[in-house]
């Protein structure tokens, strides 16, 4: 981070209002692009002034969202839609070019956000009330959900689209005004998107950007204006967030980080437990919260799975995601050099290192941030490599000799996001979904992501709060309820009208 702006490298600046925003701050973070290794831009970052600015807009646009009728606001949700799908390429690019992940990966990413928009789109369905007629001699009660007014998300840096995506849709569609803080590492995406909804129709100031780092975090945990906050990222930044978030009285959901595990059977298709590994472990160079990043193998399966896996690894192709490669760079320098740190941790500790990423050959730039799929085999438990958080292209095996091993072995760590198992035995996978400790459960399905009508997030570590993203728990959370008891007299009358009445 610098104080001076450099003027060979264009600035990211803030979108208030519906418009470019001019700041007062000089602080700045470069933006790389991961496959050359190069700076491509410099993103403002947020000081007192613009958060003041942020919150100001938005408040004041909140009350005519709020009162806009939902026939309305779904035209919008309709044409963001359509737009998004329709130049969807055009954010990949922008994606692949700030984070590293490869074109295909950026597009399905792009894709589950949609999912997200279009369940946005049945809000009038979603948060209606009820209504009960005559609970006493001329008295009726109903309930209503109203939005919040302007609420805040943090999203983190591997997935500039998805991430936001799951809250913003759910929170615009409910009537309420957003303030997004992108991760600085690749904040392009959150300022294509914010042009895109205001092209579709949404009024200015009812979707914000606003760049930052720590200071603009705490800026939107402690502005009295901003009802709540969305958080996904780090579990100690996640429980920060959360813990000073309620201290003030906001309303708060925070996703943690994890260490999800596939525990595999010996009566497993090892050919499918291979495949699905590689693809939840290396996809995103790992840079998933919902990765596979340990294989439980109840013996004696191990040797067996750890060969498929190898020679699939083998045959991955490592490079610039422009390219047609199998797996992209990681997004930092200094982040790619504390997951390879993470493998010299495991050696030390007595795991064996069956495929080292750190001598892969990619097809890319010299100083790109690379590294290759690693394979590591018998990692120990007491290693930092099996109980930390890697968030990267590293992939361990633990052999435990039972089930019952297997299962106690993953409700012993300390995040509970997503646990995969991998079996043809009915039974065995009932009692594992019954008795895994984790909040999203893959049977034979590697990365279980929640589709957009459920909701997504974890148990323990990987989750602080109660409300999960999307689904129904994001309508609830980005709304709140009130119950009318209600008496009328005397009935009015609206007078004549013969028109077809119709949804204004």
């Amino acid at each position: 981070m610098g104080s001076e702006l450099s003027p060979a490298l264009p600035v990211i600046e803030h979108w208030i209002g519906g418009k470019t925003f001019a700041s007062s701050s000089q602080r700045t973070a470069a933006v790389f692009d991961p496959a050359l290794g190069t700076e491509t831009s410099l993103v403002r970052l947020a000081d007192a002034a613009d958060i003041d600015a942020a919150v100001g807009a938005a408040q004041a646009a909140f009350p005519s969202w709020r009162d806009t009728s939902w026939a309305k606001r779904q035209q919008v949700l309709f044409a963001f839609r359509q737009l998004l799908d329709e130049r969807k390429g055009e954010l990949a690019e922008i994606v692949t070019a700030e984070h590293g992940k490869v074109l295909s990966d950026a597009l399905g990413e792009i894709s589950r956000g949609q999912d997200v928009v279009e369940f946005a789109t049945g809000m009038a369905h979603l948060a209606k009330g009820e209504y009960s007629e005559n609970v006493s001699t001329g008295v009726d009660v109903y309930s209503t959900r109203q939005p919040l007014g302007v609420v805040g998300v943090i999203s983190p840096f591997n997935f500039p689209v998805m991430v936001p995506l799951w809250f913003v849709p759910i929170a615009i569609a409910a009537g309420n005004a957003v303030i997004l803080k992108p991760s600085e590492k690749d904040p392009s995406a959150s300022n294509w998107i914010a042009a895109l909804w205001r092209e579709a129709g949404l009024p200015d100031g009812i979707f914000t950007v606003l760049h930052g780092d720590k200071v603009a975090v705490d800026g939107l945990i402690e502005h009295p204006d901003v009802a709540s906050l969305s958080f996904v990222g780090s579990t100690p930044i996640a429980r920060y967030v959360y813990e000073r978030g309620t201290a003030l009285g906001k309303r708060v959901q925070a996703l943690g980080g994890a260490k999800n595990h596939m525990l595999v059977l010996p009566d497993a298709d090892l050919d499918l437990v291979a495949d699905s590994a590689v693809n939840a472990g290396f996809g995103s160079a790992g840079e998933r919260c919902m990765a596979i990043s340990v294989i439980v193998a109840v013996e004696p399966v191990a040797d067996e799975l750890i060969e498929r896996i190898r020679t699939r690894i083998s045959s991955l192709r490592v490079g610039d995601g422009r390219r047609g490669c199998d797996m992209g760079p990681l997004v930092t320098r200094d982040h790619r050099d504390k997951v390879a740190g993470y493998i010299e941790i495991a050696k030390q500790d007595g795991a064996t290192v069956v495929v080292d990423g750190r001598d892969v050959v990619p097809d890319g730039a010299a100083d790109g941030f690379w590294l290759g799929p690693t394979l590591l085999d018998q990692v120990p438990i007491t290693s930092r490599a099996y109980t930390e958080e890697i968030f990267g292209p590293v992939l361990g095996v633990v052999r435990v000799a039972t089930f019952e091993e297997g299962i106690a072995l993953i409700n012993s760590g300390a995040f509970g996001n997503g646990s995969a198992v991998f079996t043809n035995d009915g039974g065995a996978a009932r009692r594992f979904q019954r008795e895994v400790e984790a909040g999203m459960v893959g049977i034979n399905v590697p990365i279980p992501v929640p589709v957009a009508a459920f909701s997504f997030g974890g148990w323990k570590s990987s989750l602080f709060g109660d409300a999960k993203a999307h689904g129904m728990e994001g309508v609830n959370f980005f709304t709140r309820g009130k119950v009318v008891t209600s008496r009328w007299l005397d009935p009015s009358h609206g007078g004549i009208n013969l028109g077809f009445p119709q949804n204004v």
